[in-house]
């Protein structure tokens, strides 16, 4: 039995990619016009975004996601924005949705980068860490470009909790910004991460992985396994992978072996939401028992595709 320090998200996480044998986060992005038609039998996705046909579809859409990977998958994330465009409703389901992934165990992160000052950061932290949260997970993404005291509301919540601090996105604008040359000869990014440094090491757990990780895309291998030496206990959240046009050698510059788990890659997630929410095998079903089959299939062969 692998002992698990319940209270370190680092140590959940690293336990939680190893119980499921893979580093596959599944994305839950429930863009609106890729939801199969297969929800669509009795009521129709609306043009007008905020619908109770919509929020219901989505409400389905999402159930049936998790219930059809939930026995494969360690962690999902969900990107806020399409809750947040359902009105009060889409953050209802947000919150229902993170307590059944909370009843199955699985590591939950909400993608909302979110980074203040003061009293509103307070409050975001509040929001997503305190006993009374409404949407109960593990960890968030969060900017730090106001500076790094966008992580001090957060410090009282980690290790327990854990933060991903965007370093170096996937996002071709990236370079507007992340790669400008500092008077110091740094890029900016470079700066943070050496800002980031000590606060990563600080929090490190039993399995030499700390609660403060960090986003940096597949879609920068060059820059990804450069951060990788710098940030050696760092959880990475690495998007970019398929759509973006990132390939799964290039993300796994973000990993580092296991060396006592069969070498198996760790401490980092590589995200998928397009390729695991919305296959082309799943696109035509016409029962959503099929359909949970066909996703169930597309991500045991995702799976098994990470080691090759």
């Amino acid at each position: 039995m692998i002992s698990i320090n319940n209270k370190h998200f680092g140590d959940r996480l690293f336990n939680s990619i190893r119980k499921k044998g893979n580093f596959l986060c599944l994305g839950i992005d429930p863009h609106l016009d890729l939801i199969p038609k297969v929800f669509q039998k009795k009521i129709k996705i609306t043009k007008e975004t905020y619908s109770k046909n919509n929020i219901k579809i989505v409400d389905h859409f999402c159930k049936n996601l998790i219930e059809a990977t939930a026995d494969l998958i360690p962690v999902i994330k969900f990107q806020i924005a399409f809750f947040e465009q359902l009105g009060p409703e889409g953050f209802k389901l947000l919150s229902n949705l993170c307590h059944l992934i909370k009843e199955k165990n699985i590591i939950c992160i909400i993608d909302c980068k979110r980074g203040d000052i003061g009293s509103t950061n307070n409050g975001y932290a509040n929001a997503f860490f305190s006993k009374s949260s409404p949407f109960p997970c593990d960890a968030i993404t969060l900017n730090p470009w106001l500076g790094i005291e966008t992580l001090n509301a957060f410090e009282k919540f980690i290790p327990k909790f854990g933060l991903f601090v965007l370093v170096h996105t996937s996002n071709p604008g990236a370079k507007d910004l992340q790669e400008q040359m500092t008077i110091n000869n740094k890029k900016l990014y470079e700066v943070l991460i050496n800002k980031l440094t000590p606060i990563i090491n600080k929090n490190i757990g039993n399995y030499k992985l700390s609660s403060i990780g960090i986003v940096t895309g597949a879609t920068f291998p060059k820059e990804l396994k450069s951060i990788r030496k710098k940030l050696p206990h760092s959880p990475f959240l690495i998007p970019g992978y398929g759509a973006q046009g990132g390939s799964l050698n290039d993300a796994k510059l973000g990993l580092i072996p296991d060396e006592k788990y069969k070498n198996k890659f760790n401490s980092g997630i590589i995200n998928s939401s397009r390729g695991l929410c919305f296959p082309n095998s799943a696109k035509n079903c016409i029962d959503i028992s099929s359909w949970k089959n066909e996703i169930y299939k597309n991500l045991e062969k995702n799976i098994s595709d990470l080691f090759v």
